[in-house]
């Protein structure tokens, strides 16, 4: 293949960064005047100098334009077709396409795979946040044939497609033959053949000349649309499917057209009353009650017979949900409790119900006298000195070959012992010590361990300049500038580093005090006060102090301040504030002056007023208010009562849920290996609270990320969204096929959303490792080891690879590995 130019869209050409070391060149877009992105998959070393690269002779005749977003499950728009000979590829990844988080793509072409063409080694990667802002340009020759292109980065695996390249573009010149289109409607059938709740519809159609360019349906004569997938029916009566489809060449079908009929089911939208569900625990018991070696745990739930049926049952042993299909073994030494519910198709939640059981070693498991060990792994970046910026994380470890790992816990600073949950974010400038401890199943202790370390403001540990404080003296002064009854000292620091941390002020050599309002200073004579401030990164400021003197206020001003209140803000009819009311507060003294007014929110504390007030919160409100003079007579309080109303109108519209399958597909359209289904919900008024699905009439799970489904088959996922004032929306499903990938090393993949390892979730995503195993395949956790400590060494081997080949982030590899600690596999 010649060397190809590459330029950013809508400027002049720049030469493509190239790869001399590989047999063929590679063309990577890329701005002339900049370093390769630091994400490449082609190292910087191995790029040639763009300007070496010659300009493309002749602009091509055909543009092919790739576009992509915030989807990591497929191109927004793709060409399928294209004409052999010279083209320009357009690959966009930008804020106008979408892509509003700086999610990076990448346009790659197979040169591997057999079956497809391997002339043309292209790989683009593009950020909207690159120099280019994720837009390039590339000039290739097309050669006919087939071109498989994917995303190269990891996880990113279900963009992928093929572009056919014919002589004449696909179109066909001789085809006259109109395209074949079937339909298929599918669904749970009453015995007169009507569809209950609802009924999916397949749109099918082939060609043997140009090829499809398009299916097209009308549904009950509202116009025809576009069909990109299956769609479900459920509005109740009889409806009318009308459908076509178009080649390249540009021949319609005649329109055809399927009649069915959908009825309401018989119970759900009355039910108002929850499942029961019910716990047994079985196993070996000794004298105690404790299960020996495991104990196994059963649920069961039950709805009303006119109810709408049991949809799921969930626990709850380790501080979060998980659905319930199977008994569940519990095998790790100690006191288990387990929370349970389950949910009816209406959506009734049942009460929790809880269960608790000791589980006791089943061997001699009392025997284990050695403490576990702990060690702490600190991460974050680092300035020269090794202090870290800005913050530092540290991650805990804990390991027992004996009875296992109860808890974990540490101590920070000297605040006390806390059980460890997560990674420690520490973020307060200055030096740390933190102290780690495990205690395993039989109650043994480890030693401490003891990590000291130092954090610097996030600027890079540059701010070396302390804080300034500036003090202000108000009151009424006597011709000699004495202070009369009282005088008000207000002090002001000011950062531009790292920022003030805090302020404080010594009077009259009383000690040091935190400053957080002004001091007002009544007793006779002469005060000083001492002040400083501290900012973020420990810079102290120089000490300053000011010298006041009071004497005693003329007699006469006995009389307290007067205060008046204004509200502001868009009243309704009721003469509610409507969304927010604003109030001032305005304070005269005629004699020695205002030191200060104050105001009290519904009964609260009382604050210092500085400027005006904002109250959204919606309700009635009581602010009361009272002001001081510098002679120390306060007024009585004031109050004003005001309520607010809520600009939100209340929410009875459901959410909107919709799904999208992709992945590889044949050409019937089946998915090849496995599918990607990903739901969206949406609501304007309350938001989504929830969005459940559930596949091939299983159980009905919470919905946090796409998921995969890479069984065999014909497969139904159904979905549905629930929003924050509880309007569910009606359930909708999608239908497709999955068959097996040729050469698929893991055929039947646990697909199972995160990786999980004898019961324990470690929440790390379950992707595909790049040739069709996902990583609870290769974790293998059903393979026979000989010892738990075997096993372990198996599944680091393996998390150490995935990382190296950047499938996993070294935090995922630390779960996974911790999760393969608490299992009992091998054991």
């Amino acid at each position: 293949m010649d060397r190809r130019t590459a330029r950013p869209r809508g400027a002049g050409r720049l030469a493509a960064a190239v790869v001399t070391a590989l047999t063929a060149a590679t063309v990577v877009a890329a701005p002339a005047a900049a370093a390769p992105p630091p994400t490449s998959p082609v190292p910087p070393s191995a790029l040639a100098a763009a300007a070496d690269a010659p300009s493309a002779e002749a602009a091509a005749e055909q543009t092919l334009t790739w576009t992509a977003g915030n989807s990591i499950s497929d191109y927004l728009t793709f060409p399928t077709t294209a004409t052999a000979g010279p083209a320009t590829i357009v690959f966009e990844n930008s804020q106008d396409t979408g892509n509003t988080i700086g999610m990076s793509h990448t346009l790659t072409f197979d040169t591997t795979t057999e079956g497809y063409n391997h002339d043309l080694d292209l790989d683009i990667l593009a950020s909207p946040f690159d120099a280019n802002g994720g837009l390039y340009e590339v000039e290739v020759d097309l050669q006919p044939g087939t071109y498989r292109y994917f995303c190269a980065i990891p996880g990113h695996g279900a963009m992928a497609g093929e572009l056919v390249v014919t002589e004449d573009g696909g179109g066909g010149g001789d085809d006259t033959t109109a395209p074949a289109v079937s339909a298929e409607v599918t669904g749970d059938q009453d015995d007169d053949g009507a569809y209950v709740d609802g009924a999916t519809v397949t749109l099918a159609a082939t060609d043997d000349g140009s090829g499809v360019a398009g299916v097209e349906y009308d549904l009950d004569g509202a116009g025809w649309q576009g069909y990109d997938e299956p769609f479900v029916v459920d509005a109740v009566g009889t409806h009318t499917v009308e459908f076509r489809a178009t080649d390249e060449a540009g021949n319609t079908s005649e329109p055809q057209s399927i009649d069915f009929t959908v009825v309401e089911g018989d119970g759900g939208d009355d039910d108002v009353t929850a499942p029961t569900v019910t716990a047994e625990v079985a196993g070996e018991q000794d004298d105690d009650g404790a299960y020996v070696g495991s104990a196994t745990l059963s649920l069961a739930a039950t709805d009303d017979e006119a109810g709408s049926g049991v949809a799921s049952i969930e626990y709850d042993a380790h501080g979060h949900w998980m659905p319930y299909t199977t008994p569940v073994e519990f095998t790790e030494p100690g006191e288990q409790t387990v929370s349970y519910r389950a949910t009816d198709e209406a959506g009734n939640v049942s009460e929790v119900g809880t269960t608790s059981f000791t589980v006791v070693e089943g061997d001699g498991g009392g025997d284990d006298t050695t403490a576990p060990t702990v060690a702490t792994e600190l991460s974050g970046e680092q300035d020269d000195d090794g202090a870290y910026v800005g913050s530092a994380s540290a991650v805990l470890t804990a390991t027992d070959a004996g009875s296992g790992v109860e808890t974990v816990e540490y101590d920070l600073d000297g605040a006390g012992w806390t059980e460890y949950t997560e990674a420690v974010v520490v973020d307060e400038p200055g030096e740390h010590e933190l102290v780690a401890r495990a205690t395993d199943a039989a109650g043994n202790v480890s030693p401490e361990s003891v990590t000291t370390f130092t954090v610097v403001a996030g600027d890079g540990g540059g701010d070396t300049v302390a804080p300034v404080v500036e003090p202000e003296v108000s009151g009424e002064q006597d011709a000699d500038g004495a202070y009369l009854g009282s005088a008000a000292v207000a002090l002001t620091a000011s950062d531009d580093g790292s920022g003030v941390e805090t302020v404080e002020y010594d009077l009259d050599g009383a000690g040091w005090t935190g400053y957080t309002e002004a001091l007002v200073l009544d007793e006779p004579g002469e005060h000083t006060v001492s002040y400083r401030a501290t900012d973020a990164a420990g810079n102290v400021s120089e000490v300053g102090s000011v010298t006041v003197t009071v004497v005693a206020a003329e007699p006469g001003d006995t009389e307290a301040p007067t205060v008046e209140h204004a509200l502001y803000g868009a009243r309704n009819d009721a003469g509610e504030y409507v969304g927010s009311a604003s109030i001032t507060l305005d304070a005269t003294d005629d004699d020695s002056g205002v030191a200060s007014v104050e105001y009290q929110l519904d009964g609260g504390t009382w604050y210092r007023y500085a400027s005006r007030l904002t109250v959204p919160t919606p309700g009635e409100h009581t602010l009361s208010y009272r002001a001081t003079d510098v002679a120390g007579n306060v007024s009585a309080p004031g109050t004003v009562t005001f309520t607010v109303a809520s600009d939100v109108p209340e929410d009875t519209v459901a959410p909107e849920v919709t799904a999208s399958v992709s992945g590889e597909r044949d050409a019937r359209g089946s998915f090849v290996g496995r599918a990607t289904v990903t739901l969206a919900a949406s609501d304007e008024g309350s938001g989504v609270d929830r969005t459940e699905f559930q596949v091939d009439g299983g159980t009905w799970q919470r919905y946090a990320a796409p998921f995969v489904v890479g069984s065999d088959g014909d497969h139904v996922v159904r979905y549905r969204a629930t929003d924050g004032a509880g309007n569910a929306s009606r359930t909708g499903g999608v239908v497709f096929t999955v068959v097996a990938r040729d050469g698929d090393r893991c055929v039947g993949s646990d697909v199972r959303p995160t990786v999980v390892i004898d019961g324990n979730d470690s929440t790390v995503a379950n992707v595909d490792t790049g040739d069709g195993c996902t990583l609870n395949d290769v974790i293998a956790e059903d393979d026979d080891y000989r010892t738990h400590r075997a096993f372990l060494r198996h599944v680091k081997q393996v998390t150490r690879d995935l990382v190296q080949d950047k499938v996993l982030k070294p935090v995922e590899r630390r779960r996974i590995i911790m999760a393969a600690e608490l299992s009992s596999i091998g054991r």
